[in-house]
């Protein structure tokens, strides 16, 4: 246990912590992230696939889901997999215009 004696000295108006390599070495500089360069195509199509997917098993489940009073769930995933469809549109064209302004020269 640590003896009471050897904390620094300070004024009472704000507590102190001790202070070990792993703290220290936890500064607000080290924790700092670059971002990542993702466009977005690869998580809408992903989205948009299993929405598809999720589709099909209600359409092969349908009776079931209705004896049940989820056939709703077919309509959630045909509007959502419809949905990304101008999702997938939109960032592929977004991508194509972000590559087109790294490729042009600078004005």
């Amino acid at each position: 246990m640590p003896d009471p004696d050897d904390r620094p000295e300070t004024d009472g108006s704000t507590p102190t912590v001790p202070t070990t390599a792993a703290t220290t070495a936890a500064t607000a500089g080290d924790l700092a992230v670059a971002p990542l360069d993702v466009d977005g195509v690869g998580a809408v199509l992903v989205g948009t696939i299993a929405w598809t997917v999720g589709l099909v098993v209600c359409l092969l489940l349908r009776d079931r889901l209705a004896a049940d009073g989820h056939a709703w769930w077919t309509w959630v995933c045909l509007a959502a997999a419809l949905m990304g469809l101008p999702g997938l549109w939109f960032v592929r064209r977004r991508r194509r215009v972000y590559a087109a302004a790294k490729a042009a020269p600078n004005a």
